[in-house]
């Protein structure tokens, strides 16, 4: 189960380090060597995102990623395959991260079979809440898979815990409002409110949208298990190449 495979990590690392790619960008054969080279530098699990039309939580970094990928023609169908083929290969946690439109469309117990069938671990679906999810929650635990629901800042107290009853593995805090990309200030408001969700509840806790430094990273240990790296990344990718990304992520973990 993913929980248990973070809580083993965890002995062995302050926090740990969750990446985020969109399949497909720059292209499949890219992918490829993105995850071979995150994975050989470090990371501890990754979200694999499935590229959507209207990515309404991702800032215009990834939104670009999104769009360059399906412009290239990348389909459900080779996402899945691409999991697959990583989940296979490398040793780490993988989760498709995307939107519930794709799920819908696909049929949702046919995704999460295929999803469960290609060795992923769970899966992100920010727009979908806990309310309308039955179908889909019904599905992850049949397969035995982990479906990641959100906290934000915003969220009540009464919807922290209603969401932790339905969360497993672990659950994704968001930093701020908005979208991602963004500049976040880690500063003691951040302090207050991953205590808040901690004490909702006791699953580990991820930590994104405006992850971007070791600073950053350092910052959150002891409050938060995860730390992701999302658009840093794509940034890094865009402007350097991929081979710049080792160092980068071997530097956030010293």
């Amino acid at each position: 189960m993913l929980e248990s495979h973070i809580r083993s990590r965890l002995k062995e690392k302050k926090i740990l380090l969750m990446t985020h790619i969109v399949i497909g960008y720059p292209s499949l054969e890219a992918s490829l060597e993105i995850v071979r080279t995150m994975v050989a530098a470090g990371v501890d699990l990754m979200e694999l995102q499935i590229p959507f039309s209207e990515p309404i939580a991702d800032g215009p970094v990834i939104l670009k990623a999104n769009q360059n990928s399906l412009a290239g023609g990348v389909s459900v169908a080779q996402c899945l395959e691409f999991g697959r083929t990583v989940a296979r290969e490398f040793p780490i946690p993988f989760l498709y991260m995307t939107y519930y439109n794709i799920l819908f469309k696909y049929g949702v117990d046919l995704f999460v079979d295929e999803m469960q069938a290609a060795g992923l671990k769970g899966s992100i679906v920010p727009d979908l809440p806990p309310e309308e999810a039955d179908g889909y929650l019904s599905a992850m635990q049949r397969n035995q898979l982990s479906p990641i629901f959100i906290y934000s800042p915003t969220t009540s107290e009464a919807r922290l815990m209603a969401i932790a009853k339905v969360a497993d593995g672990f659950v994704y805090c968001v930093a701020r409002k908005g979208v991602t990309g963004d500049q976040t200030e880690f500063s003691q408001s951040l302090d207050a409110y991953l205590a808040r969700c901690r004490t909702a509840t006791g699953l580990p806790l991820a930590l994104g949208f405006g992850v971007k430094d070791k600073s950053d990273i350092k910052f959150l240990e002891g409050k938060a298990d995860i730390a992701v790296i999302g658009t840093q990344a794509l940034r890094l990718i865009e402007t350097e190449g991929i081979a710049a990304l080792g160092p980068f992520i071997r530097d956030l973990q010293t």
